[in-house]
This record gives structure tokens, sequence and C-alpha cells, in this order.
């Protein structure tokens, strides 16, 4: 990666599962944030959704456009608690096949809202897979200090991985 990306923080599952994957005290020292994650779902959940700073609240907004074969649809939402973000590998597709999302956060220490866009895959090699691309924003003004990433149903299977980069425009 460019010389502006900083990893901040990693996160490997372990045997059993997590019911999430979480970042805390993210500094507020540069401009953007990366997610990058591989992941598998302990079921049959195929998304992967996301919260900031823990707010429960309905301060979430996205649009997602997503394809699997012959499957095109995209559908726009406002969400309680979590965003819509990406894609994981669920437990029945290919044997240690694991989704891949990027989760791309402008300006999260900023005093506006802020703008996230994301893009997953995830592989079945027995028959379809699925990407999607999507848009949103998380409503609140606060800057982002913590990061929960959940499976849609289910827990992140062991060895899913999670890489959170600081990124500085100089």
């Amino acid at each position: 990666m460019a010389n502006t990306y900083t990893l901040i923080a990693s996160s490997t599952v372990g045997s059993g599962g997590a019911s999430n994957i979480e970042f805390t005290s993210i500094p507020a020292t540069y401009t953007d944030l990366l997610i990058k994650l591989s992941a598998r779902s302990s079921d049959s959940g195929t998304g992967l959704e996301i919260n900031f700073n823990n707010d429960t609240g309905s301060n979430y907004k996205y649009q997602r456009f997503y394809a699997a074969g012959s499957i095109y649809a995209n559908f726009s939402t406002s969400a309680t608690k979590i965003l819509g973000a990406g894609l994981i590998g669920q437990n029945s597709y290919t044997a240690n096949t694991f989704g891949n999302s990027d989760i791309y956060i402008l300006n999260y220490a900023s005093s506006v809202a802020k703008s996230v866009s994301y893009e997953g895959n995830a592989e079945n090699n027995a028959s379809t897979g699925w990407n999607t691309f999507n848009a949103g924003y998380w409503t609140s003004t606060d800057a982002i200090t913590s990061i929960k990433l959940l499976s849609e149903g289910g827990n992140f299977a062991q060895y899913s991985t999670a890489y959170l980069y600081g990124i500085k425009n100089s």
C-alpha cells in the first residue's frame, strides 16, 4: 500500500467464532479510514453490518446494488443501529472460502456526516457468488472513535480477519 496508509489495528477471529469484530480508541490523526475484511459466517447470512460509536439511533442511510448470477437489484434504506456494509461468505459456501469487503470512511474525524463507500464479494464456487457496491452515510456529527463489524446472521467464523488503516492526505 502507499506510504500514506498506516495500519492502526487488526483482528483475527479465534476458535469458536466471534459475534463481532470491534476497533476502539481510533485516533483522530488521519483523514480517512479503510477496513479490509476477509470473513466467513457461521450460518447462512452473507451480509456485513457496521456500527459507529455504538450508535443505536436511526442515523444510518445507505443504497446497495448487488448482483448474483443473473440477479441484479438495488435498494436504499434508512436503518437503525447499523449500516449495511458488504458481504461475507456463508457457512454453506465452498469450504474455506471467505468473502472480502473494503470499507472506506471519508473524513471520519470531522464534525459533519460521514460518507462511506464499500464493496464486497462472497464467492461460492459450487454455484453463484455475490457482489455488492454500496454507498452510505452516518448522519452524526461526532468523530468516529469506534467501529463494530457484525455478521448479518450468526457469528464470524474462525480465521476471519479485519485490518483498519488510517489514511493521510499528504
